[in-house]
């Protein structure tokens, strides 16, 4: 168990602003609750694997209405386990030896970079090529296991890195790249549940009343999803990651 955090309330809120985020920009296991879980109280590795049990079922429920309306790559998310989630189990048993404190400056750092370059527009070219890229399975499984074992460090579904490789990498559009990313969330997140289940690190009251936030909030972010164009999804998350990244960075750092 912790020591003293933010009341019960708080984390079901939480888990509805991280569930809505989820929905819409195919991101916010981890990588968002484990600093809104640090700001509640909750500390280091409790922090970072406490997410993971609702992060399964809510990618799953915002996964479908992508899927429906064909806007996922199935293919494309099963090349992306191979290599995924081996490299997640590696990264979830070193990060007991890195450890809390470093692995939340990093999750904010990371933010930062990823939008900042999610803010600039995709070429035609750079989709084309990308495009290509994707058919190259071999090259597919081997980014995805790099993504695989930051995965697992942060303990998280891998979202804010996927759908940024997705779009500029593979050739994806937004909403694709979301969808595509709510697919591999769901999967890639079993291994890294069951390392810190194993390694003792999830508080499961922590999880349980985030979880009652998670789930409703990422249907109704996935549906809210359908309503806007592609590039406004795509600029509204690069912002989003840019000021959530500084904010948690400069949090963190302030209390080290």
């Amino acid at each position: 168990m912790i020591g003293r955090v933010a009341p019960w309330p708080s984390f079901v809120i939480a888990g509805i602003v991280v569930g809505l985020l989820m929905g819409v920009f195919g991101v916010g296991g981890s990588s968002v609750a484990t600093p809104l879980l640090a700001i509640l109280g909750v500390p280091g590795l409790i922090a970072v694997a406490s997410p993971l049990p609702a992060t399964i079922p809510s990618a799953l429920v915002a996964a479908t209405p992508y899927a429906r309306s064909g806007e996922s790559r199935p293919r494309a998310a099963a090349w992306s386990l191979v290599g995924g989630v081996p490299a997640a189990i590696v990264g979830g048993l070193l990060s007991q030896v890195i450890g809390g404190p470093v692995l939340l400056v990093m999750s904010g750092v990371v933010l930062i970079v990823i939008g900042v370059r999610v803010l600039f527009p995709i070429s035609e070219g750079t989709r084309t090529a990308g495009t290509a890229r994707r058919q190259n399975r071999p090259l597919l499984v081997a980014t995805m296991a790099g993504i695989g074992l930051f995965t697992g460090l942060l303990a998280n579904g891998g979202g804010f890195l996927l759908v940024p490789v997705y779009l500029f990498l593979f050739g994806l559009r937004m909403r694709q790249a979301v969808g595509t990313s709510l697919l591999v969330i769901a999967v890639m997140s079993i291994p890294t549940l069951a390392t810190h289940m194993a390694l003792g690190h999830i508080d499961w009251t922590v999880a349980g009343t985030f979880a009652a936030g998670l789930l409703p909030g990422a249907a109704i972010g996935a549906r809210l999803a359908q309503r806007l164009e592609g590039p406004t999804i795509r600029r509204a998350f690069g912002w989003f990651l840019v000021v959530f990244g500084v904010a948690f960075t400069l949090y963190r750092l302030s209390r080290s």
